[in-house]
């Protein structure tokens, strides 16, 4: 479903990816982790076609995205739904407004059967009869819920979350996780999440790549990685910096 070969990139002087290879099959739950600025998001944006790589090669379906144009890429963009990380809804425009933006711009439907789509992927996502509120009404959880239903009104292949969790607290993070799960089950699409959060990654991962220094420096399952003892792997997924106090002591 994607693939990315040897992909580089680099802004000025930092080279940010250098040489990312990962394959993700149809219906895979894919997770990328790593530190913050590491490169998580670009990655998400060459398979979105919204980057061009420096070398390397991006797949989607078999097709090479990379050097396509614009016009090219709107086919292909369509098999894509997207999660961004802080919603990018529009403040003016009400939930069933942001919800049903894509369908409205394509004209192809009428506003009645608009009104239903929108209906229906409020419901998928939990937020029934929320339609005419604005966004400054919502809380940060069903802003995010509205980012959700609106990636995936289209019934897309492929559904890109960045960050999904981030801003939120325990309780609305978990409601998350579970409506990124319901979403993969439910719709049979392919997922992947761009996330810092452990408990995110272990409830909606299925395979998990980790990103170390422009590299996928390990795949595994969740269980496999927060089990790892490779000392990079486990630093991460356990939040410690550097080193632990018992390597301080002897080294000392």
């Amino acid at each position: 479903m994607i693939e990315l070969r040897d992909i580089k990139k680099a802004f000025g002087n930092q080279q940010v990816l250098d040489g990312v290879s990962l394959k993700i099959e149809q219906g895979d739950a894919a997770v990328i982790i790593g530190r913050s600025g590491g490169g998580k998001s670009v990655i998400l944006k060459h398979v979105a076609g919204l980057m061009q790589p420096d070398a390397g090669t991006v797949l989607v379906d078999d097709i090479d995205i990379s050097g396509k144009t614009e016009r090219e890429l709107l086919e292909i963009r369509r098999k894509f739904g997207m999660l961004f990380q802080h919603s990018a809804l529009f403040d003016s425009m009400s939930v069933e407004e942001n919800v049903g933006f894509v369908l409205r711009r394509e004209g192809r439907l009428t506003s009645g059967e608009i009104g239903n789509k929108v209906a229906e992927a409020l419901e998928m996502v939990d937020l029934a009869g929320t339609q005419k509120k604005k966004p400054a009404e919502l809380s940060g959880g069903m802003r995010k819920r509205v980012g959700l239903a609106r990636a995936i009104i289209y019934q897309p292949e492929i559904v890109l979350y960045d960050e999904p969790t981030t801003g939120l607290d325990p309780v609305a993070a978990d409601s998350i996780d579970r409506l990124i799960k319901r979403v993969c089950d439910s719709l049979h699409v392919t997922s992947l999440v761009i996330t810092h959060d452990m408990r995110s990654m272990q409830a909606v991962g299925k395979k998990v790549f980790m990103l170390h220094e422009g590299r996928i420096y390990a795949t595994g399952t969740p269980a496999e990685m927060m089990n790892s003892t490779d000392p990079v792997i486990h630093r991460f997924v356990n939040g410690i910096s550097v080193t632990e106090p018992e390597e301080l002591v002897n080294h000392e």
